[in-house]
């Protein structure tokens, strides 16, 4: 049976988990995960576990924050001042928001803290610092 190799298009279904036990994201509900082996398409510690797999085959494995969405970076707390927000947005802690770069590009970034004059967003991934735990099943390799 084939083996998954860089450069093959791969259907995987997937449950990943918090060091906890929490699920935090599962494609059981809904059809496979697909994406082509070797292109950076899904964090790298998937990616390479993915690698070696026969159709029909599972796992679990354990993939470090620096493998999967990098550690948490305190640079990555920006604080800007209210006047910088759309009037009339109404702002809580833990909300989401997309915030625009200079060279046009849209990223997640989450509130993190609130005062009268500031708010502060957190543009980390909100996995980063985690280790994740996947359970992967190699459904096809097209």
């Amino acid at each position: 049976m084939a083996q998954a190799k860089a450069g093959d298009h791969v259907k995987v279904h997937y449950t990943g988990r918090l060091q906890d036990g929490t699920i935090f994201d599962s494609s059981r509900d809904r059809e496979p995960l697909e994406f082509t082996l070797g292109e950076g398409e899904v964090i790298p510690g998937f990616e390479q576990a993915v690698m070696g797999m026969e159709p029909g085959e599972t796992k679990t494995v354990t993939i470090t924050a620096e493998e999967a969405y990098g550690p948490r970076r305190d640079d990555l707390l920006i604080e800007v001042g209210r006047d910088q927000v759309a009037p009339g947005l109404e702002l809580a802690v833990g909300q989401q928001l997309q915030l625009r770069l200079q060279d046009g590009r849209i990223i997640p970034v989450t509130v993190a803290a609130l005062t009268e004059e500031t708010v502060t967003i957190d543009a980390n991934h909100p996995l980063a610092g985690e280790d994740l735990t996947f359970e992967i099943e190699l459904v096809a390799i097209d």
